[in-house]
């Protein structure tokens, strides 16, 4: 019997009904027969077997009949319905093999072919180049030294010669943290006022410390470099963010000299930008060292030749140095009479922009794949 066709009447449970019924199963076997997906055996089930389909129809005819005919009418419906069941059963589990063969076989796996490579991460570019300054400088004998974020107002200026109301501090606003719960120097000062405690505004915080930590009274040498995380007040631009990366030097000893300075940096250079590079200095001022100076990298971009980035002068701003202070020597355990030191400072976030020509710092902080994955 078809979807659309209409019940077989009950005709009694003589040779016509029954004659009925045989050729409404042939007619229901052969229409599942055709059948040849999951939708189709949906409709089928639901014309044939469903409470509105045909087999249900015809049980509704029994009660019409004669008592004694309606028994083994019954009967023979029921066992109608037991066989299309198992027909739709036999049925069902042939398409969902073949269902599944089929995707099997579209989805099968070519073992012959090489496997996928996996997606290997690596360093973001301001550590791995941060690594790369590491071993620079360690080639030349400097040991790597750590300070703390948080720093007292004291250690991050007032013993590097940035006394309160310098006008240096204005260029170095930071965050000022409660002193709620903090380890190390004591809460109160040696006039008995809360001690300030701050985000440290540079590396240079650092010098202080390890000059009184590796210095042996102010008798040892000492060659160090502080890299780390600062923090400053500043408005988030193309050129400067609220925290940045910071890599200080420094070297102290009896006969240490302005031209140590630039020979180290100039191996620096060389080391992290070319073996062909060319530094040279500009007198400036700085707190903490006297005399200072600017150092400027020869134009990588242009190689010196001038471009728009270095706004055709063939020279790039690299850092900041000079001989330690006398002040800060004094501060830091030594005799400025006998020994003598040199300190530079650079951001690594500008040493990489212009190593690699990044036009805007904000790359870095923004966690954007298709930047990182530039520098593969």
């Amino acid at each position: 019997m078809s979807a659309e066709a209409p019940p077989v009447a009950a005709t009694g449970g003589g040779p016509s009904g029954e004659a009925a019924l045989a050729a409404a199963q042939a007619e229901a076997e052969a229409t599942l027969g055709a059948v040849v997906d999951a939708a189709g055996l949906e409709r089928w089930y639901r014309a044939q077997l469903s409470a509105s389909g045909a087999v249900s129809a015809l049980r509704k005819g029994i009660g019409q009949l004669p008592l004694e005919a309606r028994k083994p009418y019954g009967a023979a419906i029921n066992a109608l319905s037991t066989t299309l069941t198992t027909a739709f059963e036999a049925r069902k589990a042939q398409i969902e093999a073949a269902a599944l063969e089929a995707r099997l076989q579209a989805e099968r796996v070519d073992l012959t072919l090489p496997a996928r490579r996996p997606r290997v991460g690596r360093l973001h570019p301001l550590r791995s180049t941060l690594r790369e300054i590491n071993a620079a400088f360690q080639s030349m004998g400097f040991a790597v030294y750590d300070s703390p974020h948080v720093e007292t107002d004291e250690y991050n200026f007032q013993l590097l010669n940035i006394p309160p109301h310098h006008p240096a501090r204005d260029m170095q606003d930071t965050f000022y943290v409660a002193n709620d719960g903090l380890a190390g120097e004591a809460a109160l000062d040696a006039e008995g006022a809360p001690v300030q405690r701050v985000l440290r505004t540079h590396t240079s915080a650092g010098q202080i410390r390890a000059m009184r930590a590796l210095g042996a009274n102010g008798t040892a040498p000492v060659r160090v470099i502080l890299p780390g995380v600062c923090y400053r007040n500043e408005d988030i631009t193309t050129r400067s963010e609220v925290q940045f990366t910071q890599i200080e030097g420094l070297m102290v000893g009896r006969d240490v000299r302005l031209s140590d300075l630039k020979g180290i940096l100039l191996q620096f250079a060389r080391l992290i930008f070319g073996g062909e590079q060319a530094v040279r200095m500009r007198g400036s001022y700085f707190p903490f060292t006297e005399p200072s100076v600017e150092v400027d990298l020869r134009c990588a971009l242009c190689g010196g030749a001038g471009c728009r980035v270095c706004k055709y002068s063939g020279w790039l701003e690299l850092l900041g140095a000079g001989l330690v202070h006398p002040t800060v020597l004094r501060n830091g355990g030594y005799d400025p009479e006998t020994h003598r030191g040199v300190a530079f400072g650079v951001g690594l976030p500008r040493l990489v922009m212009l190593r690699h020509g990044v036009d805007d710092i904000r790359h870095f902080y923004r966690n954007d794949l298709r930047f990182l994955q530039t520098f593969r």
